[in-house]
């Protein structure tokens, strides 16, 4: 039986996608959380300087989307065919547009440069990417595409749970499509239990 190890910060982020997979298929896994003043020291022993990683009995993977496909490979939250395999990659390549634009206020070197960047976030790219989401959630039925469950969905409300920790804002009550994904996402038997336990943490 995989052993599986996660290695990344005390936060949800990137890398609670990876723990929301990892939930749903039913997988215990060792959650490692490193304190952010030892990150420096440990920076060097991962592949490419980054995190999260996931070490599977002894190997280590990196890079989150690539981890995430490879989990929703084994658990069936692939598409059947290559074009709904495209479908999901464009929802994620879409998030993933999104997480670099939430990485400029994260990164943000001052408060001012912080607080510029939170209200573009805000006013500019959530409506146009949730909005498109919403469109998406309506189109299939309620899922981000092909009109079933897939790893997109686990992806988008598992990173999205640290954006109102982030901006400082209540996605749940702008977008009630997205408000449903959630409630259904988090419904799923592994990922509920993996909620009702897993550490705190600022976002």
């Amino acid at each position: 039986m995989p052993e599986y190890k996660l290695t990344y910060f005390n936060i949800r982020a990137i890398a609670e996608p990876i723990r929301y997979i990892l939930s749903y298929m039913g997988k215990e896994f060792e959650d490692v959380r490193i304190p952010l003043e030892q990150w420096p020291a440990l920076k060097n022993s991962t592949p490419f300087g980054k995190v999260p990683t996931l070490e599977i009995n002894g190997k280590i993977f990196h890079q989150s989307d690539a981890i995430c496909r490879f989990l929703a490979n084994e658990a069936g939250l692939s598409g059947k065919t290559p074009e709904e395999n495209l479908l999901i990659d464009q929802i994620v390549g879409a998030i993933g547009d999104l997480k670099g634009e939430i990485s400029k206020v994260v990164r943000a070197p001052d408060p001012e440069t912080k607080e510029k960047n939170r209200q573009n976030v805000i006013n500019e790219i959530l409506p146009f990417c949730f909005g498109r989401f919403e469109q998406a959630l309506q189109e299939n039925g309620g899922y981000l595409a092909n009109g079933k469950l897939s790893w997109a969905d686990l992806y988008l409300i598992g990173y999205s749970e640290s954006l109102p920790g982030i901006l400082q804002i209540n996605l749940v009550e702008q977008y009630p499509h997205y408000r449903a994904l959630q409630d259904k996402v988090q419904a799923l038997p592994g990922i509920k239990e993996w909620i009702s336990r897993r550490p705190a943490s600022l976002f």
